[in-house]
């Protein structure tokens, strides 16, 4: 009997609980209610609980970057940064999402090319007066008094031994450098995850795409996709040429992120991903499959060589597994994307791309022809 006193002043209609606005008391309706034969004081307790109590409305929780579909903690990777306290907001109808990287990819790729061949134009065009420049500087520099340890000009003579596809990576391995600094700053942390790191989870899908193929939160990741993309410059430059390597580069990083994005929507494994990886495994993959019969070998065993295409083909066969398998170290969709966009181009790509340009640099040549003309007749 006490038990149930208890129960009935603290989990009933005792006095403290406010009558309701309609006037009625919870007795009344308790007995207004409740079956005849259940209006005994040995069942007020069952009847009064639900006049007490409301059933609390479901909380929707977000979803965070360190949770999958299985409920399992993600093991972050020490190539990216800490984001276990950001929040994305993955939408309820995933294939939507790719939408809008999808046509950013396309288009962005077709402006990437169609810049490189107007580049290119303007570069075949100044050649002849930067060759008679050069002949001009050189007759100057023999008539001027020479300065002794001067920085500029060991600079120049660095700057004039490297080859032409490693004095095109140079600005490439500078901003990589420079993003990574910015990574250093504690102000910025905010700012870098949402525009340098991508993720189909994420508010801001398209720009990451190319910001985030320039950004490196490790050291070690950085100086070892830096490090190939120097030592494969000058094949590939050598292969495509300074302007076309620019827009197969560029497009690599993007075409890698959206198959990325595509990964992780299938899987629901969402998570940010940054590195140049994608895009140094479009160019590893071309000159492989270009020169199938090179000899490559590791860093640190310089004593064991392999051929390329063996080489090309145990990357492939090891991202495929980690992309199936789901590991988490490496974001093995965007290498894998890289790899086939690189073997691709090389095979089909360049003939059905690049040589397909004069088109668009005969609109470009009009325009360049005609613009002083009407510039003159404005006068």
């Amino acid at each position: 009997m006490a038990w149930r006193g208890w129960a009935q002043r603290g989990w009933g209609c005792g006095p403290a609980w406010a009558q309701p606005a309609g006037g009625r008391g919870c007795e009344e309706l308790t007995a207004a209610l409740a079956p005849p034969r259940l209006l005994g004081r040995r069942f007020d307790f069952f009847i009064q609980q639900k006049c007490g109590f409301r059933k609390a409305p479901r909380k929707v929780e977000p979803r965070r970057s360190d949770t999958g579909t299985s409920g399992e903690a993600y093991k972050r990777s020490a190539l990216i940064p800490p984001v276990e306290e950001t929040v994305f907001y993955p939408s309820p109808y995933p294939i939507r999402t790719l939408v809008k990287p999808l046509f950013f990819t396309v288009g962005f790729t077709g402006c990437a090319f169609g810049s490189a061949a107007i580049w290119q134009y303007e570069s075949l065009k100044s050649r002849v007066q930067s060759y008679f420049d050069g002949i001009k500087a050189d007759w100057l520099d023999s008539i001027r008094p020479q300065k002794e340890g001067d920085f500029r000009k060991e600079i120049n003579k660095w700057w004039n031994n490297l080859s032409d596809g490693q004095r095109t990576v140079t600005g490439i391995i500078a901003a990589n450098v420079f993003v990574f600094c910015l990574w250093r700053v504690p102000s910025l942390q905010r700012t870098m995850i949402r525009y340098f790191t991508s993720n189909p989870a994420s508010k801001v899908l398209c720009s990451p795409m190319l910001l985030s193929t320039f950004s490196h939160f490790s050291l070690f990741h950085m100086a070892a996709n830096m490090y190939v993309l120097w030592s494969f410059s000058s094949s590939i430059v050598n292969i495509l040429g300074q302007e076309q390597f620019m827009a197969v580069y560029l497009s690599a990083g993007v075409i890698s992120n959206f198959v990325s994005y595509v990964c992780k929507v299938a899987t629901g494994r969402y998570g940010p991903s940054l590195g140049a990886s994608g895009a140094i495994m479009t160019v590893l993959a071309a000159v492989c499959t270009k020169i199938p019969e090179g000899r490559l070998a590791i860093i640190f065993l310089p004593m064991f060589t392999f051929t390329a295409g063996n080489a090309l083909k145990a990357i492939i066969a090891m991202d495929t597994a980690g992309m199936i398998l789901g590991w988490k170290f490496f974001d093995h969709a965007a290498h894998l994307g890289g790899a086939l966009f690189g073997i691709w181009y090389i095979t089909y790509g360049h003939e059905l791309i690049w040589k397909n340009r004069e088109p668009l640099v005969k609109i470009w040549h009009e325009m360049r022809t005609n613009s002083p003309k009407k510039g003159g007749g404005s006068k």
